[in-house]
């Protein structure tokens, strides 16, 4: 249960409170099974003071008399799929079974960025996955210092306020969200140890939606990040940790949320694809899917369901013995850690990626070659194709002498982005770099969001820096430290060597 004082939120006028069950963090709410295996119904009558509002993740809610909210989940979910959010909060339709939640001074932000835009997502969600049973799919933009990008809450996701990039350029971050309504939400690990049944799927199933709206070129190269990651993951604790197996034993003490990682997310992805590619017909495949959620809807199950249920769906697999290929036995994949012995073939990516790489190129050069540079039209790149390019000239960084400082005056979009995503990427290049006259950004940045993905790495970058990045991230960090989330406070902390 997360209070947050009004200097915490967008408004900055009125406390809030919200909930967070994933994983094991209900038990200090309600009494509970606090565990994915045990699914119920459930309803609540919550009265908050004047000038508040109260919503949860249920299938109907009414206001009555004295500011009290009644509300019901008529589906069964697991105990970590109950929230709470009780706020200076107001609604704006955004579709026919659609609205989005926000403090005031965001409403209408939020209203211009996904009207229309999530019922195009439901829609193809349901074509490949079947009904949306859910009824209602809103959003809540969370205060600033909402920690996470998002929580799948049913019936109410919770989304980090860094959505909102203006321009509708990261709407497709919702796509995974909405994909959880089909996996996790309604089919749903029984372990938090097989975690990968809820975010693998989902991965998958992100990128199929993802596919059929923008391409396939597009989702390879979004797809291509995220195996970036899972890279950097591995690398950072070596291929055989533990962690990088698919199915985790988590030891009765252990805090499910400290074995969280890109693993069941990345590896899970390429594990549900190879599971595509063993079925080679994607039309197949999509049935299988759609056959699977039917199958096993309002329960928690386990990889052996999952896996026993695909061989008897595809007996001709069965027979082939495709369970036990060496190399490829599903057996090692659950259990054996490391990197994925399948890869799916991303390189439809290709012709993104490759203009991106040879830009990058152009900027790392000693002298620049302006017209080559000047050839190259980036108004029409997407996010993730910018994201891919920033990537790169990262890892080239630092560059030549001035080349950062032309790069940031020739692309305005880039330098002076409202999106998250490259706003991230511009903070970490102008550390890299030392470009001292642009560290403002670095602290605006710090200063308007709290989301953890976004702070610990411009921190650490900060920390490993010079002097004066190193003054940089403790006066930024004395005056955001009371807008953060404590968990956030207590990783900065570390970080600093502050504790």
């Amino acid at each position: 249960v997360c209070w947050l004082a009004p200097e915490q939120t967008a408004g900055k006028q009125k406390p809030y409170m919200y909930t967070q069950g994933q994983a094991v963090l209900n038990r200090s709410f309600f009494p509970c099974f606090d565990t994915p295996s045990v699914k119920f119904t459930y309803s609540a009558t919550v009265k908050v003071p004047e000038g508040f509002t109260a919503v949860m993740s249920a299938t109907s809610w009414e206001k009555q008399k004295d500011n009290t909210f009644v509300f019901k989940m008529s589906q069964p979910i697991p105990s970590y799929l109950i929230a709470l959010v009780v706020g200076d909060i107001v609604s704006a339709d955004v579709g026919p079974r659609s609205r989005v939640w926000a403090e005031p001074c965001l409403i209408e932000a939020a209203k211009k960025e996904y009207d229309g835009v999530i019922e195009e997502f439901l829609v193809v969600g349901e074509k490949l996955f079947g009904p949306y049973v859910w009824g209602r799919y809103d959003i809540l933009f969370m205060p600033p210092s909402f920690p996470f990008g998002g929580m799948e809450n049913p019936c109410l996701t919770f989304v980090t306020p860094c959505l909102l990039a203006g321009d509708r350029s990261l709407v497709d971050v919702v796509i995974h969200e909405i994909s959880h309504s089909w996996f996790g939400n309604l089919v749903t690990n029984a372990s938090w140890g097989e975690f990968w049944l809820n975010e693998g799927f989902t991965m998958y199933a992100q990128r199929r939606i993802s596919t059929e709206v923008y391409g396939l070129p597009y989702t390879c190269l979004e797809a291509a990040t995220g195996r970036a990651l899972l890279r950097q993951h591995m690398d950072t604790t070596g291929e055989d940790h533990p962690l990088n197996k698919l199915r985790v034993v988590i030891e009765p003490g252990i805090n499910p949320d400290d074995t969280y990682n890109e693993t069941p997310y990345e590896k899970g992805y390429c594990f549900v694809s190879y599971l595509a590619h063993l079925v080679g017909d994607q039309s197949k495949f999509d049935a299988f899917l759609q056959a699977y959620v039917n199958r096993f809807k309002f329960q928690s199950i386990t990889a052996d369901d999952t896996l026993a249920f695909f061989l008897e769906y595809f007996p001709e697999l069965k027979k082939k013995g495709v369970d036990s290929i060496p190399g490829f036995e599903f057996d090692r994949w659950l259990n054996t850690p490391g990197w994925p012995p399948y890869l799916p073939d991303l390189s439809p990516g290709q012709q993104l990626m490759e203009p991106a790489e040879e830009l990058a190129e152009l900027w790392a050069a000693d002298g620049l070659n302006m017209e080559a540079i000047e050839a190259v039209d980036i108004m029409g790149w997407r996010t993730y194709q910018l994201v891919y390019f920033l990537d790169q000239v990262l890892q080239k960084s630092p560059l030549p002498e001035g080349n950062v400082e032309r790069l940031s005056k020739m692309y305005p979009k880039i330098s002076k982005a409202q999106n998250a995503e490259l706003r991230l990427r511009w903070c970490q290049i102008v550390l890299k770099n030392n470009l001292e006259a642009e560290y403002s950004k670095v602290k605006d940045f710090l200063h308007s969001q709290g989301k953890q993905k976004y702070t610990l790495p411009l921190y650490r970058a900060m920390w490993g820096g010079s002097e004066a990045t190193r003054a940089l991230a403790m006066e930024t960090f004395s005056a955001t430290a009371p807008q953060l989330h404590v968990n956030v406070q207590n990783y900065v902390k570390k970080i600093l060597g502050l504790q």
